[in-house]
């Protein structure tokens, strides 16, 4: 999904690996084509798929080569020319740039209708995501089992492993605070869904994801297909 609305208070930088500079930058639009490839190159390799050139991993993400090119290039020069990448190393590069072969821990807040989905979703819980604990305040919820996971009451958040990802999917009238309290256990990193701009301090990672903004930006291209075509 598209992040229009949000908060990136930390520098991107590419993890040393196998030609790539340690201090060389990667930029936030490369950053964000990165899961597309490697979706795609999952699903090359679970079919069986050995190599795959720019040209075809380009017209799989609906891309030019030349794009992809670049992007791959901040990963290192591990390419053969003729024969293009080797899918299952490259596939490897891009969840280590990622960071998608480290552990990290995630806590949900918020088990409405949302946060019973993402708690639900494969997806969400795997490749390097670990779900450590469902909160909410609701005594309905709370004692519910969801993937395998009791629901706790939000107070109960010190108790458990300092999640490094915290999500909010709370209204937004309390969003703040569950911020807060998230930071105070060691969360890093915010994904919020709650419609309104979070206060944190500049070393904290927030990423807003407002599905209304998203059906706006749909709304304007539609509204103006004619002159995108």
């Amino acid at each position: 999904m598209v992040d229009l609305v949000r908060e990136d208070r930390t520098s991107v930088r590419s993890h040393p690996m196998v030609g790539a500079s340690a201090s060389r930058r990667i930029s936030e639009a490369t950053v964000a084509r990165l899961p597309i490839y490697q979706r795609i190159l999952l699903g090359l390799v679970g079919g069986g798929t050995t190599t795959v050139s720019s040209e075809q991993l380009a017209q799989l993400a609906q891309l030019n080569a030349a794009k992809v090119r670049k992007d791959l290039s901040y990963l290192g020069s591990f390419g053969t020319r003729g024969s293009g990448y080797d899918t299952r190393f490259l596939l490897g590069q891009i969840d280590r740039e990622l960071g998608l072969d480290a552990d990290w821990p995630v806590a949900v807040v918020g088990i409405g209708n949302l946060g019973r989905a993402l708690a639900n979703s494969r997806g969400f819980a795997s490749r390097g995501f670990r779900i450590v604990g469902l909160f909410d305040i609701a005594p309905e919820v709370i004692g519910v089992t969801m993937a395998g996971i009791e629901v706790h009451h939000v107070d109960d958040l010190p108790i458990y492993d300092n999640p490094a990802i915290g999500v909010i999917t709370t209204p937004a009238s309390v969003a703040q605070e569950v911020a807060e309290r998230l930071m105070a256990v060691g969360a890093r990193s915010i994904l919020n869904f709650a419609p309104v701009v979070l206060m944190v301090p500049p070393e904290i990672l927030v990423r807003n994801v407002d599905l209304s903004i998203e059906l706006q930006v749909t709304s304007f291209y539609l509204s103006h297909q004619q002159a995108w075509t």
